[in-house]
């Protein structure tokens, strides 16, 4: 049996949204000129909004004044999707992976991705399930547990998932999250009977199954904040 492939994982903590984007923009450049490793990247976004390519605020039911009035920012990006919600007690991974180092197609990595977060909710009892038509993301029932977002530029991933430990709910009352109406969001606290520990211990526990659904061996890299001001 071969070597298992290499991945970096920068345990980050809490990021603001565009120093993160920052970042990625720059793995991705040096994930292409093969400067680097695979690399994911595991953190939190304080109170954030985020846009996919080619939507409009349509989906978001207040104005945007009275986001910034919350505390809370709202960016336009280049991954795919609707509108979402970023924030504290979310677990987020943004993979900055070459797909064709991998052999993995961009259709099979979402349903990767949607194997994550089904995995992890397995461990806690919960019966997650991948989107159906039209449903974008990880649902528990007709509740959304888990989103999906991603860009691909020259084989190369950025964006990824965001998986609810146990947000504040009150933020998803202000848009149509990911543009679907009639369905609810749901978080891993609401949906099991298990006490759950740390966020950290969650987040590693997710990083763990990213892992197993592509293959790769971890080398951990603490500490990381310090790269992103």
């Amino acid at each position: 049996m071969g070597a298992r492939r290499c991945l970096e994982v920068w345990k980050m903590g809490t990021v603001s949204y565009l120093n993160a984007l920052k970042l990625q923009e720059k793995l991705v450049s040096d994930r292409k000129g093969q400067k680097i490793k695979d690399t994911l990247l595991s953190l939190q976004h304080p109170p954030t909004y985020t846009l996919g390519k080619r939507k409009t605020a349509h989906n978001l039911l207040v104005p945007e004044t009275e986001l910034k009035n919350m505390g809370a920012e709202l960016h336009y990006t280049q991954r795919g999707g609707d509108i979402t919600y970023h924030g504290p007690h979310q677990a987020i991974l943004y993979p900055i992976v070459s797909l064709r180092d991998i052999g993995v197609g961009a259709r099979n990595y979402v349903e990767k991705l949607e194997q994550t977060m089904i995995e992890l909710a397995s461990i806690y009892g919960v019966q997650a399930r991948p989107g159906e038509k039209g449903e974008t993301g990880v649902w528990v029932e007709d509740r959304k547990i888990g989103a999906i977002g991603v860009h691909i530029q020259s084989g190369i991933t950025s964006h990824g998932l965001a998986f609810n430990i146990d947000p504040d709910m009150n933020y998803f009352t202000h848009i149509v999250p990911c543009g679907i109406s009639d369905k609810a969001v749901t978080s891993l606290k609401r949906e099991t009977v298990l006490e759950l520990p740390t966020e950290d211990v969650i987040q590693d526990q997710l990083i763990d199954c990213f892992a197993k659904q592509f293959g790769f061996s971890l080398v951990l890299l603490d500490n990381t904040e310090s790269n992103v001001q």
